[in-house]
């Protein structure tokens, strides 16, 4: 870690939320931040971060074009230390392209971070190991449970194949933010700082891969995340679908 800058830190869907919370955090904490909005009207919510130093990326992970055009850019940028994968929605048509393809997709083309940190949630136990039927391009509404187990998967299987990363996923809590609605009753701060202790720590705790993690204690994810088989199936569905393996 270079001790003027620390490290270089990609968090997505950061102009508000649990996001900025975390990209506030680690841009107080002297690290070099790319922050991510879906679209320039929200990218100004950003500004203050940027004139701090941060970096602006721009695109709208409901479009496999925009996601395709951001990680070309960040892979001929200065080489990121770690992602916090934290873009998310909770209902509609693009909860599939948002919530997991988008994050499929980053993991297969960047040049691999050291650190990768995928949002999970607690919805992800309601999550269903099907693959057969899924609208990865979000014609219709996704279900938000299901895009949370694949995501989770996901996070393992980065950690299985990829042994020089740190790969974990992390449930934040249901906090008050504009998804999680005013009458959350878990706590925001603690919702975003196991993200960051988990792409900044020493502490041998925060040095582990393939943990699924809720207030920085490990938890036993749906047992589906965990199971290769599965593993397998969703990325060979998803490289099909995209054309992209994660090698």
């Amino acid at each position: 870690m270079d001790e003027t800058t620390g490290y270089r830190i990609l968090v997505t869907g950061s102009a508000d939320g649990l996001g900025r919370l975390a990209a506030e955090t680690l841009l107080a904490q002297g690290h070099d931040v790319v922050v991510h909005a879906r679209n320039a009207r929200r990218a100004e919510a950003l500004r203050p971060m940027v004139h701090r130093g941060a970096q602006l990326v721009v695109a709208d992970f409901a479009e496999r074009d925009d996601v395709l055009g951001l990680a070309s850019q960040l892979a001929d940028d200065a080489p990121l230390d770690a992602v916090i994968h934290n873009a998310g929605i909770w209902s509609g048509p693009a909860v599939m392209p948002v919530n997991i393809v988008a994050p499929y997709l980053l993991t297969a083309l960047l040049p691999a971070p050291r650190r990768l940190v995928y949002l999970s949630s607690g919805s992800h136990y309601s999550g269903r190991p099907v693959l057969d039927g899924v609208d990865w391009q979000g014609r219709t509404a996704g279900s938000y449970g299901d895009s949370k187990l694949y995501v989770t998967a996901l996070a393992a299987a980065a950690a299985r194949l990829r042994p020089g990363v740190l790969s974990n996923a992390v449930d934040p809590g249901w906090v008050p933010t504009r998804m999680g609605g005013a009458g959350a009753p878990d706590n925001l701060e603690l919702g975003h700082r196991t993200q960051e202790w988990l792409v900044t720590s020493d502490d041998p705790q925060a040095l582990t891969s393939g943990d699924y993690w809720y207030h920085q204690e490990r938890q036993q994810p749906h047992a589906a995340a965990l199971d290769v088989g599965f593993q397998d199936r969703l990325l060979a569905t998803l490289a099909e679908e995209t054309g992209t393996t994660l090698g």
